[in-house]
């Protein structure tokens, strides 16, 4: 029903099911894994009006299983990738996996998924960094950035008749400005995340 995915490994498909509706993955050597991507296989769909709720446990310095809930996956919304690196240190919440016997490892951290009703799923509050910002948002904020930079500078924009000389300031030209919004409007439609490189 569920799959598990982590940079440079295999794909987890294997959930281990540890209650009729709760469901784990290992996550060996976890202090190495930044992202992990939790979605559904397709195979078979949640029930009508129910979604998963996904848990990061990892086992704190008395080797306790510490559970953090990191978002949720629906037949709406079949995959989310969390962020998980910034975790570790943080509090556990409340969890449905509480008095459950999980065979773990010290070094091993595990992904808790548990099937609940949409209703309970919207009430949930995930701890604040773990979800990953999508890219569609980004996108919308890098446009109306860009939208409110032109806008503003061109606010001041005058005509050479309107300008007064000023040995100490620089002026540039309006049109160099709208090349330069144009040109960061296109690399960003081509691939937003352009400036990491």
């Amino acid at each position: 029903m569920f799959g598990c995915l982590v940079a440079g490994r295999l794909v987890q498909t294997a959930a281990q099911q540890v209650a009729e509706d709760k469901f784990v993955f290992d996550l060996p050597d976890y202090e190495n894994i930044n992202h992990v991507v939790v979605f559904m296989l397709g195979t078979v769909p949640f029930p009508e009006g129910m979604g998963g709720s996904v848990y990061f446990s990892y086992p704190d310095s008395n080797g306790m299983p510490v559970w953090q809930l990191l978002g949720f996956v629906t037949n709406g919304k079949p995959s989310a990738i969390f962020k998980i690196s910034g975790l570790k240190s943080g509090e556990g919440s409340q969890h449905p996996f509480g008095t459950m016997n999980i065979v773990r490892t010290p070094s091993v951290a595990q992904i808790g998924i548990s099937v609940e009703l949409l209703d309970s799923l919207a009430q949930q509050t995930p701890v604040g960094n773990a979800a990953v910002s999508s890219v569609d948002s980004f996108t919308q904020f890098t446009q109306k950035m860009l939208d409110n930079f032109y806008n503003f500078a061109s606010s001041f924009a005058v005509s050479q008749a309107q300008m007064t000389p000023s040995p100490s300031e620089m002026f540039i030209p309006a049109n160099v400005v709208l090349k330069w919004y144009e040109n960061f409007q296109r690399r960003l439609a081509q691939n937003p995340l352009f400036w990491k490189t």
